[in-house]
């Protein structure tokens, strides 16, 4: 657990840390009547003490976890040191903390969407403040997180991640948004002549951006989607939401742990030792892009970063790719030979019938504002498909066709005859 990764569990999910440990786990799936996964080890055993020495209404978390909030900058804000030790089998006397409950945190000042800015790189730079406030279609005031529920607190989680990266996308067109009518009959063809499946691909080509395009590039975090595109945003994901079937495992959670991986794995490999030409704000030489800040360019090295609608396209699939998913393998489905299994061909069943009921619903009139800041062009529209077909096809895991692509597009990337064409290239 890293510091990032408490905060998507903190403010918009602080149910889920009720009782906290941190450190190494060993996971698997339980077979049985009704699989399922489970977290083996110490910590969990920790974990397990925690919730029984603790108290009703309380958050109680170990000095591991205390150290990681505190080192992440949220000690201050959110632990109480227990005023009494507490004896933990096999342990001993243990130090713990309490959590500050969300009235708490409301009256110490803590702001959700200042928080998850920080996360995205959409951070207020110096000299430029924030209010902390937030109202109206524009998003929700502090003081009203805790009173939403558990998937309503998810969904302004993802309204806030994806509004950074549409924030990126507008940054990279210059701010520019309009009316996308021309393309309505492209809207309306896309998936019309066959099946998902049939429409994945094995290399899609990524967009590059020149130097010069970056430096006169707005900063994300100046730009605003706009109240109505915002509106339709949270109204999609509210959708999505309620077309997640309850199952233990594909549900709306757990695309949500998705979707805070993807995002974190983002923002990791985005290169900021400049090696990749670009400069950093706190960089010495006038020449590095006039200080310009790579995460607020999205991040521009290793292919993936390079483009913002990739980025977003990548997360806003993590967040659908289990929609309506029926709980039970696809070898299941096939075996019953449900009408689902029929149309798609036997073929990533659950993964396909995601991707088709998603895009439907983005395709109605009530989201144009929405998909106007998610592309505007004809070529940005395919590229947007494309991107969300490969990567929601990718997580069926099981399809032999799809694992034979895989692995070939592994060892041409990584086999020793390619490793020596980039050295010697290099």
């Amino acid at each position: 657990m890293v510091d990032h990764t408490l905060f998507f569990a903190a403010p918009s999910l602080i149910l889920i840390f009720r009782d906290d440990r941190s450190g190494q786990v060993t996971a698997g799936v339980l077979r049985g009547e009704r699989s399922r996964f489970q977290l083996f080890g110490d910590t969990m055993n920790t974990a397990s003490r925690m919730e029984s020495s603790g108290e009703r209404d309380h958050i109680q978390v170990t000095q591991a976890t205390a150290d990681l909030l505190t080192e992440a900058g949220y000690g201050a804000k959110w632990l109480i040191p227990r005023s009494n030790t507490i004896f933990v089998k096999g342990k001993g006397e243990m130090q713990t903390y309490w959590v500050r409950k969300a009235k708490s945190l409301v009256a110490k000042g803590f702001d959700l969407k200042s928080e998850i800015s920080t996360i995205d790189g959409t951070a207020e730079t110096e000299g430029e403040e924030s209010t902390g406030e937030s109202s109206g279609e524009d998003g929700l005031g502090p003081e009203a997180v805790h009173l939403l529920t558990k998937t309503e607190r998810l969904v302004e989680w993802d309204v806030a991640m994806l509004t950074s990266l549409l924030q990126q996308i507008l940054a990279s067109r210059h701010g520019g948004v309009k009316h996308i009518e021309q393309l309505s009959n492209d809207e309306r063809m896309i998936g019309k002549n066959g099946t998902v499946l049939e429409e994945f691909t094995s290399i899609i080509q990524l967009k590059r951006f020149e130097a010069e395009d970056l430096q006169h590039r707005q900063r994300p975090s100046s730009i605003e989607i706009g109240d109505k595109a915002k509106c339709q945003l949270r109204t999609y994901l509210s959708n999505v939401a309620s077309m997640y079937q309850d199952n233990p495992f594909h549900n709306f959670e757990h695309a949500n742990h998705v979707a805070a991986s993807v995002k974190k794995l983002l923002t990791r490999i985005v290169d900021m030792g400049g090696s990749n030409g670009f400069g950093s704000r706190h960089s010495s030489s006038a020449k590095n892009l006039n200080h310009v800040d790579l995460v607020d360019l999205a991040g521009h090295s290793y292919g993936i970063t390079s483009d913002p609608l990739t980025q977003f396209s990548v997360v806003f699939s993590a967040i659908i790719h289990d929609l309506d998913h029926p709980g039970v393998p696809n070898s299941q489905l096939v075996k019953e030979n449900t009408r689902c299994a029929q149309a798609y061909k036997n073929k990533s069943i659950a993964e396909q019938n995601s991707v088709d009921m998603a895009w439907a619903m983005l395709m109605q009139d009530e989201y144009e504002d929405l998909r106007s800041c998610i592309y505007q062009t004809k070529e940005d529209l395919h590229r947007f498909r494309q991107l969300v077909v490969n990567t929601v096809m990718a997580t069926d895991i099981v399809d032999k066709e799809l694992q034979a692509l895989r692995k070939a597009r592994w060892e041409t990337a990584f086999s020793e005859h390619s490793t020596l064409v980039h050295l010697s290239e290099t």
